[in-house]
């Protein structure tokens, strides 16, 4: 039987707490062995780019949440960010490379979210919140990673 943990976090929408969410979760994700150097960094950015949305989209006013949760089932690493804020319209469009609400952002989010994930699942209501959900499978091995290293 494989055994499942998991982690879960509530913190302010605040710019400060996107380096601590990348930390937090990569400090899980490293529980899994197989896991080389590169996967965690994507993962950091992954977590990043899904935190860094909530923090500048959701909320109007600052007081926002984002619930971040981490689940480790055997070798498969789930990671989960939702907020309570105004939602996405049209998840598909938000998804489209370069496509954004803001003139000062690229629009990237979603494309380099869903280029580093195995699997990346993005649902919004509209005035009650986005939860994006990233799976990440180690594809390399750690030793692997150490040989090419030395």
């Amino acid at each position: 039987m494989t055994m499942k943990n998991y982690v879960s976090l509530e913190f302010p929408a605040i710019a400060e707490n996107v380096e601590f969410a990348r930390v937090a979760v990569a400090c899980f994700a490293s529980q899994i062995d197989s896991f080389t150097l590169e996967e965690i960094d994507d993962i950091k950015l992954v977590v990043s780019e899904a935190v860094s949305n909530t923090v500048l989209h959701s909320y109007s006013v600052s007081g926002g949440i984002i619930r971040l949760s981490v689940m480790r089932d055997g070798g498969t690493l789930t990671v989960t960010v939702e907020d309570f804020g105004k939602g996405i319209e049209d998840v598909d469009q938000a998804k489209e490379p370069a496509f954004t609400t803001d003139p000062d952002r690229m629009g990237m989010g979603f494309t380099i979210m869903e280029a580093l994930s195995d699997e990346l699942r993005v649902s919004s209501v509209p005035g009650e919140g986005v939860k994006v959900e990233i799976k990440k499978i180690p594809h390399g091995t750690a030793k692997d990673s150490d040989e090419q290293e030395v």
